[in-house]
């Protein structure tokens, strides 16, 4: 169960990094999002961004849905990472 737990936390981990990158990446406005690697990126965390853009609209040209993206994926690691450790120990 640690195992299937501690993978999971470092998937959030590394879906936190990509969701980041995009983020960033939205400053650049000549970046054009069919081309390779933008659109393989556009594509991985697009469906996750838009259960939240479908909560929250842009409001005054600012998309504020991944930061709610954000704090829902690191709410759900900090919930998984101590069942983890305690997997760990048998508890």
């Amino acid at each position: 169960m640690a195992v299937i737990l501690g993978t999971v936390s470092s998937f959030i981990s590394i879906y936190l990094g990509l969701l980041f990158i995009r983020v960033l990446l939205t400053w650049f406005p000549n970046i054009e999002w069919y081309n390779q690697p933008f659109a393989a990126l556009a594509q991985i965390t697009d469906p996750y961004l838009n259960l939240f853009r479908s909560i929250i609209p842009p409001l005054g040209g600012m998309d504020f849905s991944p930061m709610l993206a954000f704090l829902a994926l690191s709410f759900l690691q900090r919930a998984i990472e101590p069942l983890a450790a305690s997997a760990n120990f048998g508890f």
